[in-house]
């Protein structure tokens, strides 16, 4: 686990090692807060479903079992709010 200054310091070795296959844990204020690992093993990876993801504890599953989960992920831009990415996906 390293720290989010230690991070900063040297991005670039830590980034090459992720994409390696060597995930890192990284924290803030001694939490652990962020996994920096190879993109194969990301939600962006093809296959991946809702329920792997579920499985796996990166997602929760809804707290209603009447709702219906969608077929596949929705691909959506970083850093943007959620209430405006719900009005892009609903249209």
């Amino acid at each position: 686990m390293i720290g989010i200054r230690e991070l900063r310091g040297d991005l670039a070795a830590h980034v090459r090692r992720a994409a390696a296959g060597e995930p890192t844990v990284v924290s803030v204020d001694g939490r652990p807060s962020a996994v920096l690992g190879p993109l194969s093993l990301r939600a962006h990876a093809d296959g991946i479903t809702i329920a792997a993801l579920i499985a796996s504890g990166a997602m929760l599953a809804p707290r209603r079992g009447d709702a219906v989960l969608p077929r596949a992920m929705v691909p959506v831009w970083g850093n943007v709010r959620l209430d405006r990415l719900l009005r892009e996906v609903r249209g």
